[in-house]
């Protein structure tokens, strides 16, 4: 194989495949990159950790065509240190290095055959539909910061995505809170049934995902899925992630069939007023108290070594008195992610879930369980 690239290039397609890459080291082949250079003057770069896998494909030169595997994090921590200059790879068919070279710097890497390298599949033709990248960032920020981190219970260390009334909607819940929106596509997808039952993506593929989505603004992926994998797809880069195996458990049971009182706020004057009050808030239950009377919310802390604060924030209100506990954490990364602007909180009382919503996300949802102060 003999072939040559520029650093830039390179050094982007090997720090995006290093974050696939096995950190277990459960088997030694999986800290690996394969590579393939090919006729059509392209070098593509493989890593899988076997639960989620990503294949670049990136322009070069290449004179004979090659494959064959390396250390990816070898590899990339030379090609960072190199000048911004191009890069030539070069392997003798019978021979167990790989020479690298660029302007007087020369390397001469192990590598191994390609035949230990798992096979990696990267598309399910007869379940793919079309969604913009955009799209799938926007689902990503609004839900993934719900995530459950409790490993005990896996079916929430993801997000959910379904199929309902055509809408591919994404959700996420850690069981104190829930977000979900729902992305209207101009496709059918009822036929799709991993999609109708609902998919668990988990959360190294959320982030595998979001990173391609936001390397490619604006533009189409090619998404499909089985009962095991979602496969994600551009003309340069692929993903392959496995599925949480689990269900998803019945999160219509905890969204409010109706509410009885609604208050209208400005999101920003609400966000900066609950981090700001946060500050002296217990350091385990982030606690803040929030009294609700007609035309006016008033947010208030109390440290048992502090302190206390309080600040009153405009709103408009015309329900009962009420007063109310609320995690600030879940409150601020709830509004961190909603557009600028009216948003509306709906509840019932002080112990049933609080539905917030932005006027500018109208296909957006979240509900925060209040906290017993």
């Amino acid at each position: 194989m003999k072939c040559q690239v520029t650093n830039d290039i390179l050094k982007n397609a090997l720090n995006k495949i290093l974050s696939v890459v096995d950190k277990k080291n459960t088997r030694p082949i999986l800290s690996y990159t394969l590579v393939r250079a090919n006729e059509d003057n392209t070098i593509e770069f493989s890593a899988t950790d076997l639960e989620v896998s990503a294949r670049i494909k990136i322009e070069a030169i290449v004179e004979n065509p090659g494959i064959f595997c390396v250390n990816a994090k070898n590899l990339y921590d030379i090609v960072r240190e190199l000048p911004e200059d191009n890069i030539y790879l070069d392997k003798e068919n019978d021979q167990n290095t790989l020479n690298l070279t660029c302007k007087e710097i020369h390397y001469s890497l192990l590598i191994c055959g390609h035949e230990d390298f798992p096979h990696l599949n990267f598309c399910n033709e007869s379940s793919e539909f079309i969604l913009n990248s955009n799209a799938v960032v926007e689902m990503i920020n609004k839900t993934s910061f719900a995530v459950s981190n409790d490993e005990t219970r896996l079916y929430l260390n993801g997000i959910y995505l379904q199929e309902t009334d055509n809408k591919l909607r994404a959700v996420a819940t850690d069981g104190h809170r829930l977000s979900l929106i729902d992305n209207i596509t101009d496709q059918p997808l009822e036929h799709i049934e991993p999609l109708t039952n609902g998919i668990i993506i988990p959360k190294k593929g959320v982030f595998e995902l979001k990173k391609m989505a936001d390397t490619f603004p604006g533009e189409e992926l090619k998404i499909s899925v089985d009962d095991s994998f979602m496969y994600v797809n551009t003309d340069m880069y692929s993903l392959s992630i496995r599925l949480i195996a689990r269900e998803y458990p019945k999160y219509q049971a905890v969204i409010p069939n109706k509410t009885s009182f609604s208050m209208r706020a400005d999101k920003t004057s609400f966000f900066d007023a609950v981090r700001r009050i946060k500050i002296m808030s217990n350091e385990k239950s982030n606690g803040v108290r929030i009294k609700l009377n007609k035309n006016q919310m008033s947010i208030s802390a109390n440290h048992p070594s502090l302190g206390e604060a309080l600040e009153f924030v405009p709103i408009t209100y015309t329900g009962n008195d009420m007063e109310i506990g609320f995690n600030a954490k879940y409150l601020i990364d709830t509004l961190s992610n909603l557009d600028d602007g009216d948003i509306n909180i709906e509840l019932n009382n002080e112990l049933s879930p609080v539905i917030i919503r932005s006027e500018k996300v109208p296909n957006y949802l979240g509900i925060i369980m209040p906290l017993k102060l």
